[in-house]
């Protein structure tokens, strides 16, 4: 069953979203920019790292760091929207342009800031599960253009499709049914 989910899971991330799973790293595509992402949540993780899933509400640091040189040299922002948009994984940014107003649905926002060092940190106190997304936005260092990385997380929430428990439950219940009619049938005496 775990590899089943697991299995599942992978096929959903190569499908669509915007958090790219290479050998157990994060990538985050901002155009052509590229940023490792990791997520902490120190008070009740410790140092566990997570990629797309936040287990749980509170204290959650991101940290991006930077896999395109050019990243250092300019401004950087975050910002996090509630997932309305009914897409989950297959959000992109063109899906957030047609929303009625982005700042209705942002939950967090961190100002632009130039990292030199190649490492953005974000710090948000989620207190409420549920689906969101994150936007990165990078402009270029020459040619004053903006480029966007959109990738969609939950927070305390499983990721898998509601059809996907559905087949699950249907299957343990075919199990138990096979069970109860195994045992009956080798309790019941056998006349000829």
């Amino acid at each position: 069953m775990g590899l089943l989910m697991m299995s599942l899971g992978t096929s959903a991330l190569a499908g669509g979203g915007g958090v790219v799973i290479n050998e157990d790293a994060c990538i985050i595509p901002i155009d052509f920019y590229t940023a490792h992402l990791t997520a902490y949540q120190p008070d009740s993780n410790d140092n566990e790292e997570f990629c797309q899933d936040i287990p749980g509400i509170g204290d959650t640091i991101f940290v991006f760091n930077y896999l395109h040189s050019s990243l250092k040299q300019v401004p950087v922002d975050f910002r996090i929207v509630k997932d309305v948009t009914g897409l989950g994984r297959f959000v992109r940014w063109e899906d957030l342009q047609r929303l009625d107003s982005i700042e209705s649905d942002t939950v967090f926002y961190q100002p632009p800031s130039v990292e030199a060092d190649g490492s953005y940190q974000v710090r948000y106190d989620f207190v409420a599960t549920g689906n969101y997304i994150g936007i990165v936005t990078a402009g270029h260092p020459s040619n004053g253009n903006t480029y966007r990385g959109v990738f969609p997380f939950s927070v305390g929430a499983s990721n898998y499709p509601l059809w996907l428990l559905y087949v699950v439950l249907a299957g343990l219940a075919l199990c138990l049914a096979r069970y109860v009619v195994v045992t009956r049938l080798k309790r019941t005496p056998k006349t000829l």
